[in-house]
């Protein structure tokens, strides 16, 4: 009796969390937090259902298989690479987004890091005075002589480093963390903006309400002039949210390239790693390539895309 109602207790969750999955329902601390682990419950279905089959309860395996496979569908774009063709005679453009944990000590390895990456931009978040003192020091301006900087103490501060010459623009205003805007006209391509993000950690009820409303803080990219988002967004693409920013004209340039399932969170700990760190392109960028690599110092791994910024 006891293992039935355990049984059946499990298929209940594995239905609701499909339900909550499938319907875009972010309904606010604990759902949201616990969304981010949906690639991990989505094979623990898979298990259950086989597992069921072997031991003949059909009506469960049916059940839980069912969810298996309406999460496996919602999973799969993230690992089929969609890359169009880029335009050729555009310009391109290698976009870091590094959560840096606000350690000022892995300065020269993460200066190190971006210039073994030929990054064009790097986009920092949790970046403190003593983290921006630190950069200079060790010689980040010889790297990317340009920038745009929003350092704050604590976990507050965000910055833009860049190759080609930035310009600071409006960041969205009444958000936690201060975010970090440039603008940019590269000869030979479109001119674009670029922002460095960090969006809070949804670890509770209030720091989950201020999640989603700096979320909808974020601007879409229509019609106009190009735009990338780089950074900690603390979201996966199986919260709603994220989805919903997306929509609004950009790609997850991770997820164009068949790796939208490469954990960037956590390092070093004992907790089931997810994909909270992201960049997100313009539509009309082609994606050349994404790679992840550790990030000195920091329990978050960088996450490098190579675009294509079209004429």
């Amino acid at each position: 009796m006891l293992l039935r109602a355990v049984r059946w207790g499990l298929a209940g969750v594995l239905v609701a969390w499909t339900l909550l999955r499938l319907l875009g329902l972010d309904l606010g601390w604990p759902v949201v937090p616990l969304l981010a682990l949906t690639p991990w419950v989505a094979a623990l279905a898979v298990v259950c259902a086989l597992a069921a089959l072997l031991l003949g309860r059909k009506l469960f395996a049916l059940l839980v298989g069912a969810c298996a496979l309406a999460l496996i569908v919602a999973l799969a774009p993230r690992v089929v690479p969609n890359r169009a063709p880029a335009d050729a005679t555009g310009v391109r453009l290698r976009v870091l987004a590094a959560n840096v944990a606000g350690v000022d000590r892995a300065a020269p390895e993460v200066v190190a890091l971006a210039r073994r990456l030929r990054v064009d931009v790097l986009a920092v978040a949790e970046l403190t005075p003593e983290v921006a003192g630190a950069y200079d020091r060790a010689g980040i301006a010889k790297l990317l002589p340009y920038h745009s900087l929003n350092p704050q103490p604590a976990f507050f501060g965000t910055g833009l480093y860049g190759r080609l010459p930035l310009r600071e623009a409006p960041a969205p205003a009444g958000t936690r963390y201060g975010l970090s805007a440039a603008a940019a006209s590269p000869r030979g391509a479109a001119p674009f903006e670029v922002l460095a993000i960090h969006v809070p950690a949804p670890t509770s009820p209030d720091d989950a309400a201020d999640w989603r409303r700096d979320m909808r803080k974020l601007p879409g990219s229509g019609e106009g002039g190009l735009r990338i988002l780089a950074g900690d967004f603390n979201a996966t693409l199986d919260h709603a949210e994220l989805r919903r920013l997306i929509a609004t004209g950009y790609v997850d340039a991770a997820s164009v390239v068949g790796g939208g399932l490469r954990p960037s969170w956590p390092v070093g700990r004992l907790l089931p790693p997810v994909t909270i760190d992201h960049v997100l392109a313009d539509r009309r960028c082609g994606i050349r390539g994404v790679t992840v690599h550790k990030l000195p110092g920091s329990d978050h791994r960088a996450v490098i895309a190579e675009l294509q910024i079209p004429r």
